[in-house]
Protein backbone atom coordinates (compact mmCIF):
# COMPACT_ATOMS: atom_id res chain seq x y z
CA UNK A 1 0.00 0.00 0.00
CA UNK A 2 1.37 3.41 -0.96
CA UNK A 3 2.24 5.92 1.74
CA UNK A 4 -0.49 8.28 0.54
CA UNK A 5 -3.18 5.70 1.19
CA UNK A 6 -1.63 4.75 4.52
CA UNK A 7 -1.89 8.35 5.67
CA UNK A 8 -5.39 8.86 4.24
CA UNK A 9 -6.83 5.71 5.84
CA UNK A 10 -4.92 6.12 9.09
CA UNK A 11 -5.72 9.80 9.54
CA UNK A 12 -9.42 9.18 8.83
CA UNK A 13 -9.48 6.34 11.36
CA UNK A 14 -7.63 8.44 13.92
CA UNK A 15 -9.99 11.37 13.51
CA UNK A 16 -12.95 9.01 13.83
CA UNK A 17 -11.39 7.60 17.00
CA UNK A 18 -11.10 11.10 18.41
CA UNK A 19 -14.73 11.78 17.51
CA UNK A 20 -15.96 8.60 19.20
CA UNK A 21 -13.57 8.39 22.16
CA UNK A 22 -12.10 11.82 22.75
CA UNK A 23 -9.05 12.00 24.99
CA UNK A 24 -8.47 9.34 27.67
CA UNK A 25 -8.83 10.53 31.25
CA UNK A 26 -5.53 8.95 32.24
CA UNK A 27 -2.32 8.14 30.43
CA UNK A 28 -2.78 10.41 27.43
CA UNK A 29 0.35 10.29 25.24
CA UNK A 30 0.57 14.09 25.19
CA UNK A 31 0.48 14.16 29.00
CA UNK A 32 3.20 11.51 29.08
CA UNK A 33 5.30 13.64 26.74
CA UNK A 34 4.67 16.67 28.93
CA UNK A 35 5.96 14.88 32.00
CA UNK A 36 9.05 13.72 30.10
CA UNK A 37 9.68 17.25 28.82
CA UNK A 38 9.31 18.57 32.35
CA UNK A 39 11.91 16.09 33.57
CA UNK A 40 14.32 17.18 30.83
CA UNK A 41 13.72 20.79 31.82
CA UNK A 42 14.71 20.04 35.41
CA UNK A 43 18.08 18.85 34.14
CA UNK A 44 18.76 21.45 31.45
CA UNK A 45 17.17 24.67 32.68
CA UNK A 46 19.40 27.73 32.55
CA UNK A 47 18.36 31.31 31.96
CA UNK A 48 19.87 31.08 28.48
CA UNK A 49 18.53 30.69 24.95
CA UNK A 50 21.08 28.02 24.04
CA UNK A 51 20.00 25.68 26.81
CA UNK A 52 16.38 26.26 25.88
CA UNK A 53 17.18 25.40 22.27
CA UNK A 54 18.81 22.17 23.44
CA UNK A 55 15.66 21.36 25.42
CA UNK A 56 13.58 21.89 22.28
CA UNK A 57 15.86 19.69 20.15
CA UNK A 58 15.93 16.87 22.71
CA UNK A 59 12.16 16.82 23.29
CA UNK A 60 10.70 17.64 19.86
CA UNK A 61 13.47 15.81 18.03
CA UNK A 62 13.04 12.81 20.29
CA UNK A 63 9.31 12.64 19.51
CA UNK A 64 9.96 12.80 15.77
CA UNK A 65 12.70 10.16 15.97
CA UNK A 66 10.41 7.88 17.97
CA UNK A 67 7.73 8.27 15.31
CA UNK A 68 10.23 7.55 12.56
CA UNK A 69 11.48 4.42 14.30
CA UNK A 70 7.94 3.14 14.82
CA UNK A 71 7.01 3.81 11.19
CA UNK A 72 10.16 2.06 9.99
CA UNK A 73 9.42 -0.97 12.18
CA UNK A 74 5.98 -1.56 10.60
CA UNK A 75 6.76 -0.39 7.06
CA UNK A 76 6.36 -3.87 5.53
CA UNK A 77 2.83 -4.30 6.89
CA UNK A 78 0.17 -2.02 5.36
CA UNK A 79 -2.32 -2.89 8.11
CA UNK A 80 0.17 -2.12 10.86
CA UNK A 81 1.21 1.11 9.13
CA UNK A 82 -2.41 2.26 8.91
CA UNK A 83 -2.97 1.29 12.55
CA UNK A 84 0.11 3.22 13.66
CA UNK A 85 -0.96 6.30 11.70
CA UNK A 86 -4.44 6.04 13.21
CA UNK A 87 -3.04 5.76 16.73
CA UNK A 88 -0.69 8.68 16.17
CA UNK A 89 -3.46 10.82 14.71
CA UNK A 90 -5.81 10.01 17.58
CA UNK A 91 -3.09 10.82 20.12
CA UNK A 92 -2.24 14.26 18.70
CA UNK A 93 -5.60 15.70 17.62
CA UNK A 94 -7.94 17.10 20.21
CA UNK A 95 -11.02 18.28 18.38
CA UNK A 96 -13.53 16.35 20.48
CA UNK A 97 -12.10 17.43 23.83
CA UNK A 98 -11.99 21.00 22.55
CA UNK A 99 -15.65 20.83 21.56
CA UNK A 100 -16.68 19.19 24.85
CA UNK A 101 -14.95 21.75 27.04
CA UNK A 102 -16.26 24.68 25.02
CA UNK A 103 -19.79 23.26 25.02
CA UNK A 104 -19.70 22.61 28.78
CA UNK A 105 -18.74 26.23 29.44
CA UNK A 106 -21.45 27.38 27.06
CA UNK A 107 -24.06 25.31 28.91
CA UNK A 108 -23.00 26.81 32.23
CA UNK A 109 -23.31 30.31 30.79
CA UNK A 110 -26.71 29.48 29.30
CA UNK A 111 -27.85 28.42 32.78
CA UNK A 112 -26.54 31.65 34.28
CA UNK A 113 -23.91 29.82 36.34
CA UNK A 114 -20.93 32.11 35.77
CA UNK A 115 -18.93 30.59 38.63
CA UNK A 116 -19.17 27.13 37.06
CA UNK A 117 -18.02 28.60 33.74
CA UNK A 118 -15.10 30.32 35.47
CA UNK A 119 -14.10 27.05 37.14
CA UNK A 120 -14.12 25.23 33.81
CA UNK A 121 -12.33 27.86 31.70
CA UNK A 122 -8.76 26.85 32.74
CA UNK A 123 -9.39 23.46 31.10
CA UNK A 124 -9.58 25.31 27.79
CA UNK A 125 -7.23 28.30 27.95
CA UNK A 126 -4.86 30.23 30.16
CA UNK A 127 -7.02 33.31 30.72
CA UNK A 128 -7.62 34.59 34.24
CA UNK A 129 -11.26 33.59 34.77
CA UNK A 130 -11.78 35.88 37.75
CA UNK A 131 -11.11 38.90 35.53
CA UNK A 132 -13.95 37.95 33.13
CA UNK A 133 -17.68 38.45 33.22
CA UNK A 134 -20.07 36.12 31.37
CA UNK A 135 -19.59 37.81 28.00
CA UNK A 136 -15.82 37.88 28.51
CA UNK A 137 -15.79 34.15 29.20
CA UNK A 138 -17.84 33.52 26.06
CA UNK A 139 -15.40 35.57 23.99
CA UNK A 140 -12.43 33.72 25.49
CA UNK A 141 -14.04 30.40 24.57
CA UNK A 142 -14.69 31.41 20.97
CA UNK A 143 -11.11 32.66 20.60
CA UNK A 144 -9.75 29.43 22.09
CA UNK A 145 -11.90 27.29 19.82
CA UNK A 146 -10.58 29.21 16.82
CA UNK A 147 -6.92 29.00 17.80
CA UNK A 148 -7.07 25.36 18.90
CA UNK A 149 -8.80 24.31 15.70
CA UNK A 150 -5.48 25.13 14.07
CA UNK A 151 -3.18 23.90 16.85
CA UNK A 152 -5.04 20.74 17.87
CA UNK A 153 -6.46 19.55 14.54
CA UNK A 154 -5.46 21.21 11.27
CA UNK A 155 -1.77 21.79 11.99
CA UNK A 156 -1.28 18.17 13.00
CA UNK A 157 -2.99 16.91 9.84
CA UNK A 158 -0.83 19.19 7.68
CA UNK A 159 2.40 17.84 9.14
CA UNK A 160 1.06 14.30 9.02
CA UNK A 161 0.47 14.75 5.30
CA UNK A 162 4.00 16.13 4.88
CA UNK A 163 5.95 13.67 7.04
CA UNK A 164 3.64 10.88 8.21
CA UNK A 165 3.85 9.66 11.80
CA UNK A 166 7.07 11.63 12.58
CA UNK A 167 5.31 14.77 11.37
CA UNK A 168 2.27 14.11 13.54
CA UNK A 169 4.27 13.48 16.69
CA UNK A 170 6.84 16.19 16.02
CA UNK A 171 4.23 18.87 15.47
CA UNK A 172 2.35 17.98 18.64
CA UNK A 173 5.60 17.94 20.60
CA UNK A 174 6.50 21.43 19.37
CA UNK A 175 3.02 22.73 20.16
CA UNK A 176 3.12 21.21 23.65
CA UNK A 177 6.56 22.64 24.38
CA UNK A 178 5.35 26.09 23.39
CA UNK A 179 2.47 25.78 25.86
CA UNK A 180 4.88 24.67 28.58
CA UNK A 181 7.82 27.05 28.16
CA UNK A 182 7.01 29.40 25.28
CA UNK A 183 5.40 32.19 27.28
CA UNK A 184 7.19 35.39 28.34
CA UNK A 185 7.45 34.83 32.07
CA UNK A 186 10.72 35.66 33.86
CA UNK A 187 11.66 31.96 33.97
CA UNK A 188 10.99 31.25 30.28
CA UNK A 189 11.67 34.54 28.49
CA UNK A 190 15.04 33.20 27.31
CA UNK A 191 14.75 29.48 27.94
CA UNK A 192 11.48 29.18 26.01
CA UNK A 193 12.49 31.38 23.09
CA UNK A 194 13.44 28.50 20.76
CA UNK A 195 10.26 26.56 21.49
CA UNK A 196 8.11 29.63 20.82
CA UNK A 197 9.87 30.44 17.54
CA UNK A 198 9.74 26.84 16.34
CA UNK A 199 6.04 26.70 17.17
CA UNK A 200 5.50 29.84 15.07
CA UNK A 201 7.25 28.18 12.12
CA UNK A 202 5.54 24.80 12.51
CA UNK A 203 2.11 26.38 12.94
CA UNK A 204 2.36 28.71 9.94
CA UNK A 205 0.95 26.38 7.23
CA UNK A 206 -1.80 24.97 9.44
CA UNK A 207 -2.95 28.41 10.50
CA UNK A 208 -3.26 29.59 6.89
CA UNK A 209 -5.11 26.44 5.87
CA UNK A 210 -7.43 26.88 8.85
CA UNK A 211 -8.18 30.44 7.78
CA UNK A 212 -8.86 29.34 4.20
CA UNK A 213 -11.18 26.54 5.29
CA UNK A 214 -12.94 28.82 7.77
CA UNK A 215 -13.64 31.19 4.92
CA UNK A 216 -15.08 28.31 2.90
CA UNK A 217 -17.04 26.62 5.69
CA UNK A 218 -18.27 29.66 7.62
CA UNK A 219 -21.57 31.42 7.26
CA UNK A 220 -20.06 34.60 5.80
CA UNK A 221 -17.20 33.87 3.37
CA UNK A 222 -16.78 37.51 2.38
CA UNK A 223 -16.76 38.62 5.99
CA UNK A 224 -14.19 35.99 6.93
CA UNK A 225 -11.91 36.91 4.04
CA UNK A 226 -12.26 40.63 4.77
CA UNK A 227 -11.46 40.25 8.48
CA UNK A 228 -8.47 38.01 7.68
CA UNK A 229 -7.14 40.48 5.13
CA UNK A 230 -7.60 43.65 7.17
CA UNK A 231 -7.12 42.58 10.81
CA UNK A 232 -4.98 39.45 11.08
CA UNK A 233 -1.63 41.24 10.86
CA UNK A 234 -2.51 43.37 13.89
CA UNK A 235 -2.58 40.32 16.18
CA UNK A 236 0.66 39.74 18.15
CA UNK A 237 0.70 36.09 17.11
CA UNK A 238 1.53 35.42 13.43
CA UNK A 239 -0.63 32.28 13.47
CA UNK A 240 -3.48 33.10 15.85
CA UNK A 241 -4.14 36.30 13.91
CA UNK A 242 -5.38 34.74 10.64
CA UNK A 243 -7.33 32.04 12.47
CA UNK A 244 -9.11 34.29 14.96
CA UNK A 245 -9.77 37.00 12.37
CA UNK A 246 -11.32 34.55 9.90
CA UNK A 247 -13.44 32.98 12.67
CA UNK A 248 -14.60 36.43 13.75
CA UNK A 249 -15.61 37.32 10.21
CA UNK A 250 -17.29 33.98 9.55
CA UNK A 251 -19.31 34.20 12.78
CA UNK A 252 -20.04 37.92 12.48
CA UNK A 253 -18.56 38.75 15.89
CA UNK A 254 -15.75 40.86 17.32
CA UNK A 255 -12.77 39.12 18.90
CA UNK A 256 -9.67 40.46 20.61
CA UNK A 257 -9.48 43.44 22.93
CA UNK A 258 -8.42 43.49 26.59
CA UNK A 259 -7.54 40.18 28.26
CA UNK A 260 -5.67 38.96 31.31
CA UNK A 261 -3.17 36.12 31.70
CA UNK A 262 -2.15 35.33 35.28
CA UNK A 263 -2.68 38.91 36.38
CA UNK A 264 -0.88 40.38 33.32
CA UNK A 265 -3.25 42.56 31.30
CA UNK A 266 -2.87 42.75 27.51
CA UNK A 267 -4.67 45.08 25.14
CA UNK A 268 -4.95 43.35 21.79
CA UNK A 269 -6.40 44.80 18.59
CA UNK A 270 -10.07 44.12 17.94
CA UNK A 271 -10.67 41.70 15.07
CA UNK A 272 -13.64 42.29 12.75
CA UNK A 273 -14.49 45.35 14.78
CA UNK A 274 -16.10 47.28 11.94
CA UNK A 275 -18.57 44.57 10.94
CA UNK A 276 -19.00 42.32 13.97
CA UNK A 277 -20.97 42.47 17.19
CA UNK A 278 -19.72 41.61 20.64
CA UNK A 279 -19.72 37.95 21.65
CA UNK A 280 -22.52 37.42 24.14
CA UNK A 281 -23.12 34.67 26.68
CA UNK A 282 -26.28 32.72 25.94
CA UNK A 283 -26.43 33.85 22.32
CA UNK A 284 -25.29 30.56 20.77
CA UNK A 285 -21.94 32.02 19.69
CA UNK A 286 -20.00 29.22 21.38
CA UNK A 287 -22.08 26.51 19.74
CA UNK A 288 -21.66 28.14 16.34
CA UNK A 289 -17.89 28.31 16.85
CA UNK A 290 -17.79 24.62 17.81
CA UNK A 291 -19.78 23.61 14.74
CA UNK A 292 -17.52 25.70 12.51
CA UNK A 293 -14.46 24.09 14.12
CA UNK A 294 -15.78 20.60 13.36
CA UNK A 295 -16.46 21.49 9.72
CA UNK A 296 -12.99 22.94 9.33
CA UNK A 297 -11.43 19.80 10.84
CA UNK A 298 -13.27 17.50 8.45
CA UNK A 299 -12.38 19.66 5.46
CA UNK A 300 -8.75 19.68 6.59
CA UNK A 301 -8.73 15.88 6.64
CA UNK A 302 -10.00 15.82 3.06
CA UNK A 303 -7.51 18.44 1.87
CA UNK A 304 -4.49 16.87 3.60
CA UNK A 305 -5.32 13.30 2.62
CA UNK A 306 -6.07 14.36 -0.94
CA UNK A 307 -2.83 16.33 -1.19
CA UNK A 308 -0.81 13.37 0.09
CA UNK A 309 -2.48 11.03 -2.41
CA UNK A 310 -1.92 13.43 -5.30
CA UNK A 311 1.69 14.01 -4.34
CA UNK A 312 2.42 10.29 -4.18
CA UNK A 313 0.61 9.71 -7.44
CA UNK A 314 2.66 12.40 -9.18
CA UNK A 315 5.88 10.91 -7.82
CA UNK A 316 4.90 7.43 -9.01
CA UNK A 317 4.17 8.73 -12.53
CA UNK A 318 7.43 10.68 -12.73
CA UNK A 319 10.08 8.59 -10.99
CA UNK A 320 12.84 10.21 -13.05
CA UNK A 321 12.14 13.58 -11.38
CA UNK A 322 12.77 12.12 -7.95
CA UNK A 323 15.95 10.38 -9.13
CA UNK A 324 17.22 13.57 -10.67
CA UNK A 325 16.72 15.49 -7.44
CA UNK A 326 18.56 12.97 -5.31
CA UNK A 327 21.49 12.27 -7.61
Amino acid sequence: MRAGRVFAYGAAAGLLGDLLLGDPRRGHPVAVFGRAAGAVEQVLWRDHRGWGALHTVVCAGGAAVLGSAAAHAVRRSPAASVALTAAATWSVVGGTSLAREATAIGRALDAGDVEAARARLPHLCGRDPQALDADGIARAVVESVAENTSDAVVGALVWGAVAGVPGLLGFRAVNTLDAMVGHKSPRYRRYGWASARLDDLAGWPGARLTAVLTTVAGGDPRGAARAWRTDAAQHPSPNAGPVEASFAGALGVRLGGTLSYGGRVEHRPVLNGAAGRAVRAGSGDIDRAVRLSRRVGLLALGVCAGARLLARGATAKNPGVTKGRTS
